[in-house]
């Protein structure tokens, strides 16, 4: 699970990657689970907040620095 705090203290660029690489994983579990080979089907869920949470941060980064 990947923290507010520790999205906030990345930089833009950061954020971005971070996002990709949980967007990457995201797509492994769904492959996973279609092959019924994911045990735990919770993961599902909280890899799509926790890309959910550093898309917000991501947006809020980006208008902060359009002032």
């Amino acid at each position: 699970m990947t923290k507010a705090k520790d999205l906030r203290s990345k930089d833009a660029a950061g954020v971005e990657a971070e996002v990709k690489s949980l967007q990457k994983a995201h797509f492994g579990l769904r492959m996973q689970k279609a092959t019924q080979q994911l045990n735990n089907t919770a993961t599902l869920r909280s890899t799509r907040r926790d890309i959910a949470r550093a898309k917000t941060i991501l947006a809020q980064k980006r208008a902060e620095s359009a002032k």
